[in-house]
């Protein structure tokens, strides 16, 4: 891709204006919205905000909040901008999951509010992109908005990170996982990435330290939030989750792995798993489109299976799934505008229809391997 005159795309680096990590950081919310020099911030929280922050959104003066509906929809969306202009606000303030925080960036920046995004699990990268998914009320991928402009401060608190269900954390490792793969195959191509640019050797670092981080850290951070302890495990796997994947993503390039978590959407059956959780079988398709030594995709099956997870298509509740719904997927996953056509060569629907297939065999057989193994007597090994 190039631009006028035909030079080179410019590269391009995004990120938040402040990143903030910690057990007891949301402490530090109405510091930041003082230094945004904000008055009077509309807050859309999760509707069990209250529970998790305790009496933290009280101290906060001159503030309004209003419950997030539950679907990042063009409906949602107008309704939180229509309060906003109602209650007068003058920052925003997004607290819950990264549906919510997509509905509070789709708000804030047209509006040219300042934005403060508080996630209260870690199983997304959209708290630092300046990007929001949108979906229609009935959960199937509708587009992205793009507004060329980050959060001004992420707030992560490690503490309400460690208290909420195990299964969070877990979906975000593995939309995580598939940072590297696809800043990799983007970083080939140069083609334009959500951050605008072409792909930065800053990103694809980022990003290559994400999924290292991942591998080493992402099986003891998981076993201790479900203790709801924070150890310096959670803190990077949080770190990997949030901040290393949304850098490495928006200004890395995406590719096969969350087009293919696109298409899964048009099937109901998904519905009822979080994006990282389909991203990570994404990533398990992906891999069977291209050409990588089998070891890596053993490394990335076998530590899916470690820490939970999916490595087949009835882990996203697509058991006996046909052909004919699979190419519907793939369909969608092929559309023009797609981020599966930044991968370095032609992708069509057959291919990944073969891809999704391989990799439900691939995820079936590595899992009765291991399980068979672990099932030998000591003295068998």
């Amino acid at each position: 891709m190039h631009e006028n005159g035909g030079r080179p795309l410019a590269a391009v680096f995004a990120s938040p204006g402040k990143y903030i990590q910690g057990a007891g950081a949301v402490g530090r919310i109405g510091e930041v919205l003082q230094g945004l020099g904000s008055t009077r911030p509309l807050i859309l929280g999760d509707p069990i905000v209250d529970e998790i922050m305790g009496g933290t959104l009280e101290n906060i003066p001159g503030a309004t909040r209003i419950e997030f509906g539950g679907e990042c929809s063009p409906e949602e969306i107008d309704r939180v901008a229509a309060a906003a202009s109602e209650n007068g606000a003058d920052a925003l303030v997004g607290i819950g999951g990264g549906k919510t925080i997509d509905a509070a960036k789709a708000v804030a920046h047209p509006a040219g509010l300042p934005l403060v995004v508080v996630p209260t699990i870690a199983s997304t990268d959209a708290p630092t992109s300046s990007l929001s998914v949108v979906y229609d009320e009935d959960g199937a991928f509708k587009e992205y908005r793009f507004f060329g402009k980050n959060p001004d401060a992420v707030v992560v608190d490690t503490a309400v990170v460690a208290h909420a269900p195990v299964r969070f954390l877990v979906a975000g490792i593995g939309d995580g996982l598939s940072t590297y793969f696809e800043a990799d195959a983007s970083s080939r191509t140069r083609r334009q990435t959500m951050a605008g640019g072409a792909p930065t050797l800053a990103a694809l670092a980022i990003a290559r330290l994400c999924y290292d981080t991942l591998l080493e850290h992402g099986l003891a951070a998981r076993l201790a939030v479900e203790r709801q302890a924070v150890t310096p495990a959670v803190e990077k796997v949080v770190e990997a989750n949030t901040l290393l994947s949304g850098l490495g993503f928006e200004s890395g390039g995406l590719g096969a792995a969350h087009s293919i978590h696109n298409g899964l959407t048009a099937l109901e059956g998904t519905h009822h798993y979080w994006h990282g959780e389909k991203v990570a079988f994404g990533v398990i398709a992906m891999i069977m489109l291209e050409e990588r030594p089998a070891e890596i995709l053993d490394e990335v099956v076998d530590f899916c299976l470690e820490v939970g997870l999916p490595v087949t298509l009835e882990d996203i509740g697509l058991e006996d799934v046909g052909r004919e719904d699979l190419q519907k997927v793939a369909e969608a996953a092929c559309t023009e505008g797609e981020t599966i056509h930044n991968m370095p060569f032609e992708v069509h629907p057959p291919m990944v229809v073969d891809a999704m297939l391989a990799a439900d065999a691939y995820g079936q057989q590595r899992r009765a391997l291991l399980e068979g193994e672990a099932a030998l007597p000591e003295v068998a090994r």
